[in-house]
């Protein structure tokens, strides 16, 4: 059966996908975007946020980074429809309406998603925690980690937060004029939405660090 045939369209969309936010992360352009801290806000009685954060562990979202489980989701997606299709020329002659097919597979995913993202959780690192917000990052050591960091152009470092979780972080240089090599270890001294401004280490001990 053919990929490529007009019921399996949907799939061949997802791997195509899930091919596009491999190349993202690879080149850390996705984390420009990043995985944003969640905060579930509670109702008067405290159920919402409970219920919110118990599906949501459900279905694996939080166990791993999220950009990772979605190119797992996608990638499942993308596998268990092909079988789907598959099973139903095999029983009925014909494969799913192309949409009834994407809509059944899409259901059926979520929870094969979840149970696989539990034991992935406990082998991945885990990039973002819900432990701390963003802003606590700031006064943090880190290292360059990919690409060169100068004004307009960020970097990707990697920094550990209070309680020793690793984040990955876009950063530009708090001097517009200066440039930070890969490998330099750095101090995050202020944060603007996604992108953090850092020192080197080294010019942090030669001068402090004037106002913003």
């Amino acid at each position: 059966m053919s990929l490529l045939a007009d019921h399996n369209l949907p799939f061949a969309a997802a791997l195509v996908l899930m091919a596009l936010i491999a190349l993202l992360q690879l080149f850390g352009v996705a984390d420009m975007f990043g995985d944003a801290d969640l905060d579930m806000d509670a109702d008067a009685d405290g159920h919402a946020a409970g219920a919110g954060e118990g599906l949501l562990s459900l279905l694996g979202i939080g166990r791993v980074p999220f950009m990772i489980w979605l190119t797992m989701y996608l990638l499942l997606f993308a596998a268990l429809g092909v079988g789907v299709q598959g099973l139903a020329q095999s029983l009925l002659g014909a494969p799913l309406d192309m949409w009834l097919g994407a809509a059944a597979t899409g259901v059926l995913t979520l929870p094969v998603a979840g149970a696989l993202s539990r034991p992935l959780g406990h082998i991945l690192p885990q990039d973002e925690t819900t432990a701390v917000g963003l802003d606590s990052l700031v006064g943090r050591r880190g290292r360059i980690a990919h690409g060169r960091a100068a004004a307009n152009y960020p970097a990707r470092a990697r920094v550990e937060d209070i309680h020793g979780h690793p984040h990955h972080v876009m950063v530009v240089p708090h001097d517009p004029a200066a440039q930070i090599a890969e490998g330099e270890e750095i101090l995050l001294v202020r944060r603007e939405n996604e992108i953090f401004y850092c020192v080197t280490l080294e010019e942090r001990r030669l001068a402090p660090l004037g106002n913003s």
